[in-house]
């Protein structure tokens, strides 16, 4: 007897990825383009803006589009050569275990290659940053922003494209990954995120000291409780 796939229900957020990103393949947006506001887009599909998020966070894990901290969302421009990880179908525990497994071993050694490599535009912006994250402590959506973009600076002042890149996807699925189980409450527990907060000034510390072991060490640190919090809201 022919055996047959088993159904996928689709999700709306993923319906509505899945028409944006055809219209990015059909050339309706190309490379460089800004796409509507999220309020525009939540208007436009008629669902609230929490979805349309969704939405774009699963665009940016393909790697079609880049979300700019207060600019918008952007499609990306892709070389053929570009390295890109396998799309995460279905998210679960061990999917997400392994995700920052791999982040932990890029930004590890991301730290002490930034210890050594840093600018001081590259400084400012992440003390700037360390201010926000600081100054809204406790709050959930902003905190957990902040600490997406540290990261992400952090990587940039590496100097290194090939390290940038390879963080934006790990990250990006990482993220849809964590949302998809709707059980991670980090930024909300104004104890753990001001302990996080303290972590990465470790981690600025260091790297401003241009110190790689230093810098290496306090990203470990920061990593493994991140790990630890993950594996507690990830049992069952």
């Amino acid at each position: 007897m022919q055996q047959f796939g088993k159904i996928r229900t689709q999700k709306i957020y993923e319906q509505i990825a899945e028409q944006l990103q055809s219209r990015i393949e059909q050339g309706g947006w190309v490379s460089g383009d800004k796409l509507p506001s999220t309020k525009e887009l939540s208007e436009q599909f008629r669902v609230g803006r929490s979805t349309m998020r969704e939405a774009l966070s699963a665009l940016k894990a393909k790697g079609l589009i880049e979300i700019r901290q207060g600019e918008g969302c952007f499609v990306r421009e892709l070389s053929p050569t570009e390295l890109e990880l396998p799309e995460l179908l279905l998210p679960g525990k061990e999917s997400v275990l392994e995700l920052l497994e791999a982040r932990k071993a890029l930004e590890i050694a991301g730290s002490a290659i930034a210890a050594v490599k840093h600018t001081d535009s590259d400084l400012a912006a992440l003390q700037t940053l360390l201010g926000s994250m600081k100054a809204h402590i406790g709050d959930e959506t902003a905190g957990e922003a902040a600490d997406l973009r540290f990261h992400q600076l952090l990587v940039e002042a590496t100097h290194n494209s090939i390290m940038v890149r390879l963080l934006e996807s790990i990250s990006a699925q990482m993220e849809a990954a964590i949302r998809e189980t709707r059980r991670l409450q980090i930024y909300s527990n104004a104890e753990v995120s001001h302990r996080l907060w303290e972590e990465h000034q470790a981690i600025y510390d260091a790297v401003a000291r241009r110190d790689p072991p230093g810098a290496e060490q306090a990203m470990r640190s920061h990593l493994d409780h991140v790990e630890r919090v993950l594996r507690a809201y990830l049992k069952g």
